[in-house]
């Protein structure tokens, strides 16, 4: 798998898995997947849920376009990782939105602040313009910055 980020112990990220990498997946003792890629995307695995429970693993597949952040689908990924057995495996085609998502889920569940998040996204080379882990930061800090001055 391209571009695999360990962000916690309960998640990892990646690019797109290969049905051997999904079995491999499960060996290491990851117990689910979360598949971030729209069933357009060039290189779209269209029977990764079969391969995933074929390995033991619990699916889900989030559509989350990679250029645009939407809050209500962003919401589903959360809920996802908060509900499936762990660790997890999250991936979209190249890492990128999976580790925005990751992180957005790490930080929920850790309390971090907007400096422990930015400083967390530099140790792991997650990009902070991600469209929506950008959006959650804007939400979520912006919006507390204002009600403080």
């Amino acid at each position: 798998m391209t571009n695999t980020k360990k962000v916690s112990d309960d998640l990892s990220t990646a690019g797109q898995p290969t049905p051997e990498q999904l079995q491999q997946v499960a060996t290491e003792g990851f117990k689910s997947v979360i598949n971030l890629r729209l069933p357009d995307e060039q290189g779209f695995l269209s029977d990764e849920q079969q391969q995933a429970e074929a390995a033991g693993l619990q699916y889900a597949h989030i559509p989350l376009k990679s250029t645009e952040p939407n809050q209500e689908l962003t919401k589903a990924a959360l809920q996802k990782i908060a509900d499936l057995p762990k660790p997890i495996l999250i991936h979209c085609a190249a890492g990128a939105r999976a580790s925005g998502i990751a992180l957005i889920a790490n930080a929920i569940h850790e309390g971090l602040t907007y400096e422990q998040i930015t400083q967390k996204a530099a140790e792991l080379g997650i990009n902070l313009e991600q469209p929506h882990l950008k959006q959650f930061l804007l939400e979520k800090y912006t919006t507390k910055q204002a009600e403080k001055s």
